[in-house]
């Protein structure tokens, strides 16, 4: 182990932040690729950090001496320690980009309410039948999920005109009006899950609950791809319930990340569906990029390091699971 800290899932941008904020005297290693990716067979540091795509090996457990992850869920720590028995601190950045990934799911329910693919598409022929949209003044927004991301998102449709209501079985938000999830799946015209992900509420959107709500919903789902299977969206979409969708994170995202960067072939029906979806002119998907601003990512590059400092002096995290 030649590194006092090892950073996985790294891309570009992230790393020369990160390095703006790590002291000088620190050996810290970087990739932009996953622990898979990687390949490495053993661990190149006693603290790694990852985002949330890498799969930590199980004979790590071991060896490992803590694991910061990069990201505001911690579902994947949790499931590591379950499934290897890793007994060592876990960590995780619950706050540094509640805004950003807000911002992200209004962009992207505007840009289908407003049928903003097809407008692009069609500009070459400079024709505008088919893409009249809506606006958002008197529109229902449900919000799945509301701690400090879908907080964030029913602000932001409150300040639009919107009627927000929240789905949650915590209700710590006075100006949030709380619904059942039932009742919310009725009346709202645009979904946005913003849960956390838990073995309870995996697959939370499957058939019997796309049945329960109106032709033509948009879904924008910018928290956990596990929430949404891609088979049950695919068939919500073919009978016209799902009327608009928008995906930052994806079911068996770690798959389709390796189809899509390598041409990694696979039979996941998931991944199939996926791929199927993403040729919609009424989908749009992102590539799990909704924390991605430089103000979050300086956020999270400066969290991160204090994070690291604070358990190399302490032995505790600042923000452990």
């Amino acid at each position: 182990m030649g590194h006092d800290i090892y950073f996985y899932e790294a891309f570009e941008e992230e790393e020369q932040s990160l390095r703006s904020f790590l002291p000088a005297d620190i050996n810290a290693g970087f990739t932009w690729k996953t622990i898979q990716e990687a390949g490495h067979d053993a661990p190149p540091a006693e603290i790694i950090s990852t985002r949330t795509q890498s799969i930590y090996p199980p004979d790590w457990a071991s060896r490992l001496g803590a694991i910061l992850s990069r990201s505001t869920g911690y579902d994947h720590l949790l499931r590591y320690r379950r499934e290897s028995g890793f007994s060592g601190p876990l960590a995780y950045l619950p706050l540094y980009c509640n805004r950003a990934v807000a911002e992200q799911a209004l962009m992207l329910w505007l840009m289908l309410l407003r049928r903003m693919p097809r407008q692009m598409e069609q500009f070459a022929r400079f024709e505008r039948d088919g893409i009249t949209g809506g606006e958002l003044g008197g529109r229902t927004l449900a919000v799945y999920g509301v701690g400090n991301i879908g907080r964030e998102v029913a602000g932001i449709g409150a300040a639009l005109g919107m009627r927000v209501v929240g789905v949650d079985i915590v209700q710590r938000h006075k100006e949030v009006s709380y619904v059942t999830g039932e009742e919310a799946a009725a009346e709202a015209d645009i979904i946005v899950a913003a849960m956390n992900l838990t073995p309870e509420n995996s697959d939370y959107f499957d058939e019997s609950f796309w049945r329960r709500c109106k032709k033509g919903v948009i879904f924008v789902n910018i928290s956990r791809g596990e929430l949404s299977p891609a088979v049950v969206l695919e068939k919500a979409m073919e009978a016209g319930i799902i009327g608009g969708l928008a995906l930052d994170v994806f079911n068996h995202e770690k798959a389709l990340a390796a189809r899509l960067r390598g041409g990694e072939k696979n039979d996941d029906d998931e991944v199939a569906a996926l791929m199927r979806l993403k040729e919609k002119d009424t989908v749009i998907m992102t590539p799990h990029n909704a924390f991605n601003t430089v103000e979050s990512v300086r956020r999270k590059s400066q969290q991160s390091v204090e994070q690291f400092l604070h358990f190399r002096e302490t032995g505790r995290f600042i923000w452990a699971v």
